[in-house]
């Protein structure tokens, strides 16, 4: 009988984050809409990104349900042997890889190492385990030989917090930092954009991010502030970008997320990233897999949100689908109960259940 109560619980906690997630997305795609009606614009890569997310988030919660562990095994040796077989992710000469197809390689290798952590802590095969924690860190070491640098810190960060999220009771408050992590790396973004540190902080931030990157986000935080209602319209940046018009290779994009959408969608454009963001983090926050698993997908995707505000990651079909695919594996409920971490279940806890989640 307290199985079927839970079982019930746990349906209306899925179903709740799937209709919020609905309403979230179905958003974005008719604001781009909107926006596109409004300074002819060209809203088909916001559509297929958001259509990308919401096919990978449903094939997810698909695999999470038959193959718990096999799905996410898959799904991270999928994403290697896609970095392997095309490091830099699609056509282009050498001198875009740092701008565009450097951040979709690390994006991509991030997401596989999140994978491969989450299913090593779904396993309840002790060798199975140990194989897959080696994946993880095979993953990272990938980042080495395909030149990412970014790959490799943000794969040995993600490594790190999974390790961590095994001896986490409560979920909560760790997704709640990850929030303040992406925040913070959005502000600053905004900040570099702004020209609003100090000069010695300021430079060293110009130096590694280049130049050209930071002149084109200030074109961004320019048409925002001129646009800040409807923005100036989707894929419309390479239009008006005087820095994106004098490069010698421009692909029409500021190369941050939450900088391009500011200056295409306007105010409303960022704030629905983060809605779409936030949903995510409340997802698995609802999800019924364990604490660590929830945790270590939750790492992986601001991860992946760190990259996307730096670059151009997003952009790319095959992290969008990527990250909707390992939020769906993350968030699913598989049909055989998973056995936990022993350290990640709290046991005198009377007011929770399923590692930090709220009681029904």
């Amino acid at each position: 009988m307290t199985s079927a109560v839970d079982a019930d619980a746990d349906g209306e906690r899925r179903n709740v984050s799937d209709a919020a997630g609905v309403a979230v997305l179905g958003a974005c795609a008719s604001w781009s809409l909107v926006t596109a009606a409004v300074h002819d614009g060209r809203p088909e890569g916001v559509l297929l990104a958001v259509l990308a997310v919401a096919a990978g988030f449903a094939a997810g919660r698909i695999l999470g349900v038959l193959l718990p562990v096999a799905g996410l095994c898959a799904g991270a040796l999928a994403g290697l042997t896609l970095t392997v077989a095309r490091p830099r992710l699609g056509p282009g000469p050498e001198t875009v890889a740092p701008l565009g197809h450097a951040g979709a390689t690390a994006a991509v290798l991030t997401l596989s190492a999140g994978a491969a952590c989450c299913a090593a802590w779904a396993a309840s095969v002790p060798v199975v385990r140990l194989g897959l924690w080696l994946l993880a860190a095979g993953i990272a070491v990938a980042g080495v030989f395909v030149g990412s640098t970014t790959a490799v810190v943000t794969c040995c960060a993600v490594l790190l917090c999974s390790l961590a999220a095994g001896r986490t009771r409560r979920r909560g408050p760790a997704l709640a930092a990850l929030a303040v992590a992406a925040a913070l790396v959005m502000g600053l973004v905004w900040a570099v954009a702004g020209d609003v540190l100090s000069g010695g902080l300021a430079e060293s931030l110009a130096d590694r991010l280049t130049p050209h990157r930071v002149d084109l986000w200030r074109d961004a935080l320019g048409m925002s502030h001129r646009e800040a209602g409807l923005g100036v319209g989707p894929g419309r940046f390479g239009e008006l970008s005087g820095t994106a018009a004098r490069s010698t290779l421009p692909d029409g994009k500021p190369h941050s997320a939450p900088l391009q959408l500011a200056a295409e969608q306007g105010v409303v454009g960022v704030l629905l990233l983060s809605a779409a963001f936030c949903w995510v983090l409340f997802a698995l926050w609802r999800a019924p897999r364990p604490t660590s698993v929830v945790l270590t997908a939750g790492a992986a995707l601001t991860a992946l949100a760190a990259v996307a505000a730096i670059g151009n990651a997003l952009s790319f079909t095959a992290v969008s689908v990527g990250a909707g695919l390992l939020a769906g594996l993350a968030t699913a409920r598989p049909l055989a109960e998973e056995p936990p971490a022993p350290e990640a279940r709290p046991e005198c806890d009377r007011d929770l259940r399923h590692d930090g989640r709220p009681a029904a």
